[in-house]
C-alpha cells in the first residue's frame, strides 16, 4: 500500500514520475510494485491539484498565454465505442502561463469545447490580481470566453500561425516549420510585439517531455480519466514549486512572490498530503 511505504520511498516514486519515468521503470529501479506506485501518483496528483487551487490567488500576472495540448485515455477518439465507459476517449490539457515569471496560474482537462474554454478562462480571470494582457493561438473558443469573463477589462491579441514545409519528401516524425504568422487585436490596447504564443508552445514541450502519458509515439498512456488528471496536477505541481526555471534561476513560484522559497519533492509531498 502506497501508505505503507517511508517518505524515502515516497519521494523517489514522485520524483521520478515528475521527471517522466515511466510506472514499469520505476518499479524496476525501485522494487515498488506498479500498483502501489500508482496509487501514490493518484493520491499525491489529487492532493497537488487542491494545493494548486488554493494558492494561486490573486496573482500579480501582467503578460498571460493560453494554449491547449492534445492527449487520450485509453484510446483515441476514432475508435470509442459506444460502450466505452465515460472518460474514455480523446481530451484536452488547457493551460495558461505567465510571459514574465513562467508561472502556470491555472489548468484543467477537459474537452475542447465551447462550455470549456469559458470555464477555463473564467478560473484564469478569478485568479488575477490587475488587467493582463492575454495572447492565444486563433482558436474560435477564446474570443467568446475572454470576453465573457474578462469583459473590457483585458488586452487581448491574437497570434494566427500557418504550419508546414516547403521540403519535398516524407517529414512524419520531424516538426513542422513556420510558413507565416499573423497578429490581431481582439479586445483593449495590447502590446503589439508582445502578443505571441511561444511560451504556451514551449509549455507544452516540457508538459510532454516530463508526463509519459502525453510523450508522443510512445506506447505509454492512462487507462483511467482519474489517473490522467492526477498526473497532469503532479506535473504542473512539480514544475511551479520544484523545478527550477533555466531562465529564472528560480522555481516560477517564487518568480511571482506565490512562496518565498524553492520546494523539495518532500515539500511538496507535505503541502499535498
Amino acid at each position: 500500500m502506497a501508505n505503507a511505504l517511508n517518505t524515502d520511498k515516497k519521494i523517489a516514486v514522485i520524483g521520478a514520475l515528475a521527471e517522466g519515468s515511466s510506472i514499469r521503470s520505476i518499479e524496476r529501479i525501485t522494487g515498488i510494485h506498479r500498483d502501489t506506485i500508482m496509487r501514490l501518483g493518484v493520491k499525491v496528483g489529487q492532493g497537488c491539484t487542491d494545493l494548486m487551487d488554493a494558492k494561486m490567488r490573486n496573482l500579480p500576472c501582467q503578460r498571460l498565454e493560453m494554449d491547449e495540448i492534445w492527449g487520450f485515455v485509453g484510446k483515441k477518439a476514432r475508435t470509442v465505442k459506444k460502450d466505452d465507459a465515460e472518460g474514455i476517449g480523446d481530451v484536452w490539457t488547457w493551460c495558461a502561463i505567465d510571459a514574465e515569471t513562467k508561472l502556470v496560474p491555472a489548468f484543467m482537462v477537459s474537452d475542447r469545447s465551447q462550455a470549456a474554454a469559458n470555464a477555463f478562462v473564467a478560473d484564469v480571470a478569478s485568479r488575477m490580481a490587475y488587467r493582463v494582457q492575454i495572447s492565444t493561438d486563433g482558436f474560435y473558443a477564446y474570443t467568446e470566453a475572454v470576453k465573457k469573463s474578462f469583459g473590457r477589462n483585458v488586452d487581448y491579441g491574437k497570434i494566427i500561425k500557418v504550419y508546414g514545409t516547403h521540403a519535398f519528401g516524407e517529414r512524419r516524425y520531424s516538426t513542422s516549420g513556420v510558413l507565416s504568422s499573423e497578429k490581431f487585436i481582439a479586445t483593449g490596447n495590447p502590446n503589439f510585439d508582445l502578443i505571441s504564443t511561444s511560451y504556451a508552445e514551449r509549455l507544452n514541450a516540457t508538459t510532454r517531455l516530463h508526463m509519459r502519458r502525453l510523450t508522443r509515439l510512445t506506447l505509454a498512456f492512462s487507462k483511467k480519466r482519474e489517473n490522467f488528471d492526477a498526473a497532469v496536477g503532479l506535473h504542473f505541481a512539480y514544475y511551479n514549486f520544484v523545478k527550477n526555471h533555466s531562465t529564472l534561476r528560480s522555481t516560477p513560484a517564487m518568480a511571482a512572490g506565490v512562496t518565498n522559497s524553492k520546494w523539495s519533492i518532500g515539500e511538496l509531498l507535505e503541502a499535498a498530503a
